[in-house]
């Protein structure tokens, strides 16, 4: 599913979509066949509309993108990842209730400028020669 609200990332996008992001983004990994992530897609998707301008949210098969998925220590679904300046800040399992869902996105965006203005960018050209 690729819209204006939700983009949808693969293994090879994410770096891009999510770690690069200025904005805070919160990750739902799904899989195709979990209910439960059918029935939170809706409120996901909902959230999207009302804080779309705040924050970015992405979604990802995670069976499908398995290298993502191990990375970030995926182990059921749905997983909702939320990340600052491409740092994770929190990781929920499961979540039950939409209104959880909804009060970590609240906080993620109450809190988002703070949050990314305290992350140090790693230098990727690092080397061990100098």
């Amino acid at each position: 599913m690729q819209d204006e609200l939700i983009n949808e990332a693969t293994d090879d996008n994410w770096e891009k979509l999510v770690e690069k992001e200025p904005l805070p983004v919160v990750a739902m990994f799904y899989l195709t066949t979990c209910p439960h992530c059918k029935a939170i897609e809706p409120y996901f998707r909902e959230y999207a509309e009302e804080f779309g301008s705040s924050c970015k949210f992405v979604r990802i098969d995670a069976e499908q993108n398995s290298w993502t998925s191990e990375r970030y220590g995926v182990e059921g679904t749905p997983t909702f990842v939320f990340l600052c300046g491409g740092t994770v800040t929190l990781g929920l399992a499961g979540v039950s209730h939409p209104s959880v869902l909804k009060g970590h996105i609240e906080n993620l965006v109450k809190d988002g400028a703070k949050c990314a203005a305290k992350i140090t960018k790693l230098k990727y050209d690092i080397s061990l020669y100098e």
